[in-house]
């Protein structure tokens, strides 16, 4: 699995509460940090037209996101997004809107938290590697 990404824990813990928040629906969002180190998040609208079984990150969210980033702000290490009924793996829909640009994909399911990296030939539906993190 190689490198082990350092996941802020109060960045767990907020995107578990906002995920047992909006279920059934999806909450998804932005992560921010660096390649070993997720540091904040942002919860975002899911404006998927069935919340409850894609997400959608709001456009215009992750476009401020990327002006900030390009102005000296935050930058985007990935995205989280919650699976309120299912497990914390990728699913093809996931796969298919994932970009393999290197990004992580933080997955929370319903009894577990997953960090996956999406790239050009991942071992899961040919886009994700799972990572391991500590959240210390």
């Amino acid at each position: 699995m190689g490198m082990t990404i350092r996941v802020s824990r109060s960045v767990l813990i907020g995107i578990r509460r906002i995920s047992a928040d909006r279920a059934p629906h999806e909450a998804c969002g932005l992560l921010f940090g660096g390649a070993d180190a997720v540091t904040a998040m942002q919860a975002v609208e899911n404006v998927a037209e069935a919340p409850e079984r894609r997400f959608e990150i709001d456009p215009a969210a992750l476009f401020a996101a990327l002006r900030a980033e390009r102005a000296g702000g935050p930058k985007i290490a990935g995205y989280w997004h919650s699976h309120p009924s299912g497990e914390a793996t990728p699913s093809a829909t996931d796969a298919a809107m994932a970009a393999p640009d290197g990004k992580l994909w933080l997955i929370i399911g319903e009894r577990e938290v997953r960090l996956w990296r999406a790239g050009p030939a991942g071992a899961v539906l040919d886009r994700f590697t799972e990572l391991t993190f500590t959240d210390a």
